[in-house]
Order: structure tokens, then sequence, then C-alpha cells
């Protein structure tokens, strides 16, 4: 029997801590000057629930995210005025996130270089 390397999703933990990430990320995000205005008057228990759907996707979990591309699901923001500067501070606060759950900073690695795998789409580039 051959034996497969875990996942990201599997080696961050699964299911519950992908949910108490999303959940610390989002106060983070919330509470942030340089990004919470993009949230306003967004439903945040739709976001972080499509949210953990597709970090649990992109992680290598079970693929239950039935949401818009990037693109299509950030075009509002970037007419908003979402540019780099706004995508970095939430990769930050991402890391912020993973390191207050001791999450290994190789790990944290491989989620930035996730999130970094989306910019130009998120940024409609």
């Amino acid at each position: 029997m051959q034996s497969t390397a875990p996942t990201l999703f599997e080696k961050l933990g699964g299911q519950a801590a992908v949910e108490l990430a999303v959940d610390n990320f989002y106060r983070k995000v919330l509470s942030d000057d340089r990004v919470s205005r993009f949230f306003d008057g967004v439903d945040m228990d739709r976001q972080r629930a499509k949210q953990k759907a597709f970090l649990t996707m992109a992680f290598g979990g079970p693929h239950n995210y039935s949401g818009k591309d990037m693109r299509q699901g950030h075009s509002h923001l970037v007419a908003m005025g979402l540019n780099d500067s706004h995508v970095d501070a939430v990769i930050e606060l991402l890391g912020e996130t993973l390191r207050e759950l001791s999450v290994s900073e190789d790990l944290i690695e491989e989620v930035a270089a996730i999130a970094e795998s989306t910019r130009n789409d998120v940024l409609s580039r």
C-alpha cells in the first residue's frame, strides 16, 4: 500500500483548525483600519463560512466551496480601491493569526504562498 503525504489541510489540523483560524482572522481584519472598510455591510457569518470552505479546498481538504472565482468575488472591492497594500495586509494578518495558533513557520509560508498565488485574480489583473 502506498502512503500519501498529508495535505496542508491535515498538517494545519483539519477542519477544527481552519474554523478557528478563520474566526480569529476575521476578528483581526474587522479591527484593522487598513482593510476593515471592505467588510462594511457584509454578512460576516456567511463570509466566514465561504472562507472556511475556500481555504479547506485550497489547503487540500474536502472540496465544498461553491462560491465565485477570485476575480468575480473581489471585483466590487477593486472598484472600492482594493490594491496590493490591502492584499499585503490580509496576508500579514493571516500569518499573525496562524502564529498565535502555534502553526510552524514553514506551514505559514505555504499558506502565504497560496494566498499570494491569488493576488492577480483578486486584484483583477
